[in-house]
Parts: structure tokens; sequence; C-alpha cells
């Protein structure tokens, strides 16, 4: 289809797009409270909705009063009938799908309720949307004179009791429409391949040939496909191979690790760089303007939102609020109602307003430490539990410890690097390594996932503290005492370089 053509199709979707988005942007709190009683009118007839008495609830206040605020773990059982083929549960439509996410405290992996009107009306949507906003904001655009070079899941779909599960790119390109093909690059087939190393030679073949003019995918995974495809070149810059390539649509982890290693492939200053916040559970937030670091938080799509200011979490004293009470400047843990039967659904993760006139957003972080640099999300309870699993089974003894990201540098790999203090140390460091490193890969999948062939991450790198380390960084940082914590796992290497230059001294 002639370039022309397209984006006059882009520009009146656009256009009649844009009315809907107007109409949340002068309206949110009334589009969000009518979408939550549109959610409860729909389900009324589930089993859940039948427990708390959905046809009942006539404010946002009964809402409140009914329904508990739930993480995974308290909502699984529901999620483990459905998924055995129990319908109606907690929504009335079928529920075909279930995107394999990042493990939680009791369970190596979670498995996220996709209905259809979630992936038309949320994931789909956003998808929609980000493209014409970026048209919207780049009218010369000549995206659609070539093809998207997307990268998703490494997984395909597997199938039991007549419900399908896998990671939610599988899923979004399992159930996309036959044109969508034409328009995207590598084929489904090599996209759905489960043998990560095979399927990464197989993109760069596919592609390597082809107009690309766009990106999609998370930073860490794009960057290893990236530097094969100059490695398999000879070229320095990706600009020499795709000459046409224009904007790269990125989420997932955050990208500043990478910005400095995408600027050196990719050596223009007008390729674009645009953001996108979603998960398993939603379609979240788009950047709407070009050269934006916040995100257009999307009220129509089917979530309604509430918050928890953090200085308040998990205390006896939460508050849970709804878009109409949110202030500037302050972390709030996110909490979801959804088109897909998700009632008041912690996600984990941790944002802040900057603006309320539109409600723009930053992802600040995670309700709980978490290592997230290559999207292997691993959490302070799998590195606790895998501690205690090799200390237990080579008679070690831990002090303390702490964990951070070796983010990757040119071509070389990232990995995780440990420091940790010992009060009984193992007789053969490289062992505890070992062990460690596999007792990680049985607690989380997606870090199980990067760790494959050493694609993303390499083995962990350990540190053995000397006596007193943490103690004395504690000391030094007037932070003795009981109030205080060691910080265990974080996305930036501040913790780490601080005691590493204090072991060292």
């Amino acid at each position: 289809m002639p370039i022309p053509i397209v984006n006059s199709i882009a520009s009146w979707f656009l256009k009649k797009r844009f009315h809907q988005i107007e109409l949340f942007l002068k309206y949110p709190n009334e589009v969000q409270n009518e979408l939550l009683f549109s959610l409860l009118k729909i389900a009324k007839d589930t089993e859940i909705g039948k427990k708390y008495d959905f046809n009942s609830i006539k404010t946002y206040s009964q809402f409140c009063e009914r329904i508990p605020i739930v993480n995974y773990e308290e909502f699984q059982p529901l999620i483990e009938r459905s998924r055995n083929g129990e319908q109606n549960i907690f929504w009335p439509s079928t529920i075909k799908w279930f995107a394999k996410s990042s493990g939680t405290t009791n369970a190596k992996s979670k498995f996220i309720p996709v209905s259809t009107q979630s992936l038309e009306d949320c994931h789909y949507a956003g998808g929609k949307d980000l493209l014409c906003m970026y048209l919207n904001n780049n009218e010369d655009s000549q995206m659609f004179t070539g093809k998207s070079l997307r990268l998703g899941g490494s997984k395909e779909l597997y199938k039991e009791n007549g419900t399908a599960f896998g990671d939610l790119s599988a899923i979004l390109i399992d159930n996309m429409p036959f044109w969508a093909e034409f328009s995207s690059t590598p084929s489904s087939k090599v996209s759905l391949m489960s043998d990560w190393e095979a399927k990464m030679g197989a993109i760069v073949d596919e592609t390597i040939n082809e107009n690309v003019t766009s990106l999609t995918g998370v930073p860490s995974w794009m960057l290893v496909l990236l530097n094969n495809v100059l490695d398999k070149t000879g070229k320095d810059s990706l600009l020499d191979i795709w000459p046409n390539l224009e904007v790269y649509f990125h989420g997932g982890v955050s990208f500043n690790p990478y910005v400095d290693q995408y600027k050196a492939i990719l050596p223009s200053h007008k390729f674009k760089y645009y953001e996108i916040y979603n998960a398993s559970e939603g379609f979240f937030a788009i950047q709407d303007r070009n050269q934006s670091s916040d995100l257009l938080l999307m009220l129509d799509y089917g979530i309604f939102y509430e918050f928890i200011p953090m200085d308040g979490y998990g205390t006896a004293d939460q508050r849970i609020i709804p878009l109409g009470d949110v202030q500037l400047n302050t972390n709030y843990a996110v909490v979801i109602t959804t088109n897909a039967g998700l009632w008041r659904y912690k996600i984990g993760d941790t944002i802040r307003f900057v603006s309320l006139s539109p409600h723009r957003i930053k992802v600040s972080g995670r309700t709980k430490h978490h290592i997230n640099a290559f999207g292997e999300e691993l959490i302070i309870e799998n590195a606790e539990m895998a501690l205690k699993r090799v200390c237990k089974r080579i008679s070690a003894e831990i002090v303390d410890y702490t964990a951070a990201p070796i983010f990757m540098e040119g071509k070389e790999k990232g990995a995780h690097e440990w420091i940790i203090e010992f009060k009984t140390p193992p007789e053969q460091m490289s062992y505890f390594e070992e062990l460690f490193d596999n007792a990680l890969k049985s607690l989380n999948s997606d870090y199980e996932a990067k760790r494959l062939n050493n694609m993303t991450l390499t083995k962990p790198k350990i540190h053995s503290a000397r006596p007193n380390l943490f103690h004395d960084w504690l000391k030094e940082n007037d932070k003795l005492g009981g109030q205080h914590k060691v910080p265990r796992l974080s996305n930036s290497r501040a913790y780490v370089e601080e005691l590493l230059r204090l072991n060292n001294r």
C-alpha cells in the first residue's frame, strides 16, 4: 500500500481517536468513574460478582468497603481454577489466554488472565494509539515505507485444559490480524520460536536484508539482537544496514542504562525513542510527545486505577485513593481493576505523577527490592531463598549482602554483582557461585530465560566481603541502628560501588 494512503488512513483513525482521548483529558475522573461501574455491571453475575454483590455497589466508597486489595498470591487460586477450564469466575467472557510473567514470593511464574476485551481494548488499542501519536508528532515520517522489527518473548504458546499460556508477546503475535504480518519482521513463525539462541540467528537472517524503519522490544534483549546484526554485517552503525530506520519503541525495563549504547550504534540526532509502559496485566501509559521523558496515563483501556502512597504502604495506616486524589511527585503503588477480571490487584509497580492535567507519570520502581535491568525481575524473596538453599547445602553462613546489575558495555553481556559477607565462608567460591546461579534459575523463570546460554546475562560475579564491611558502611553513612538496613537488591550501582571502595580500602 503506498505511503500517502497509509498515512491518510492513520490520520483518519488518529482524528477519530483524538476525540476520545480529549474526553479523558478533560474529564479524567468522570471517565474513570464511569468505567468502574461499567466493569462492575459486566461482571455482576460472575462468581466474584455475586460474592461481593457487585449489583448493589453504587459508590466508590462501597466498592472500597466490599472488595479487598489483593496481590497475585491471594488471587492465584481463582486463576488456577480458570486455567483448569472453569469459566465465569472473575470475568464473564471466556478466558482463553494466560500471560506467563515473572515469579512472585511463592511462585516461580505468574499466569495473568487475558480476556478478549483486554486483548482488543487494552493491549492492541495501546499499540494503535502509540503509532498514531508518533505519526501525529512526526508528519514527515516514512515509517510505513518499510517494516517494524519486533522482538517479543522467546516462547511459543502452550495449550492445556482448553486454555493457552505463554509470553504476552506470543499471545499478541498469535492473535494479530493477518495484515499485520506484512508490516512486521521477522515472521510469526520465527517470532514464536522457543529456542532463544536459534531464534536470534533466524531473526538476523530474516531481517538483515529488509527495509527496517522501526524497532519494538525490551532494551536489553534488543541490544543483544542489534549487536548480533552488527557482527554479522561487520558494520559499526545500524543506519548503514537500515538507512531508513527512524524510531525505537521500547518498554519493560529502564532505558537509562542503555541510552549511550543505542546512540553509539544509531548515530543520528534525528533518530527518535518512544517509551511505553505496559505489562502482562495491561497497557497503561504512552510517551505522547517527542523528546519527552514522561508518559500519558491512558484512562479508557478498560482499567480502573487506584493508588497507595508509598509512605504508608503495607502499614496499618495504608491509604488507597482514586485518580482524583493523587498529588504531584509522590510515589504511589499502582492498584488496578481490569476488563480481564483482576479486581483491586496490586501490580507491584510504583509511579509518580509529574502532571495532573493531563495525568502524566514516570515509573519510579517496584514495591519490593528488585533487580530488573534486563527484564529478569529478580526480587528479594528469590535472593533470600536461593542463598538459604545454597548455604544449607554447603554449611555456609551469611552475615549480610547486597547486589546490583553490571550493565552491558559495548558487546559485553550483563551480569549481577554480589557482595556477600560470610560468617562461615564456602570452601570453594566457584562452587558456591554455580549453586547460587542454579538456585536463582529454579526460583525465577525470567532470570532463567536471561541466563540461557549467556545470551543476555552471564553468571553472577560474587565478592567475599571483609569482616564488618556492612557494619562499617552503615556507620560511615550514619545509619547504625535497628531502623536502618542494608539495601539488598538495587537497579542502581551506587551502593555496590560504595561498598567495593570500602572493601578495598
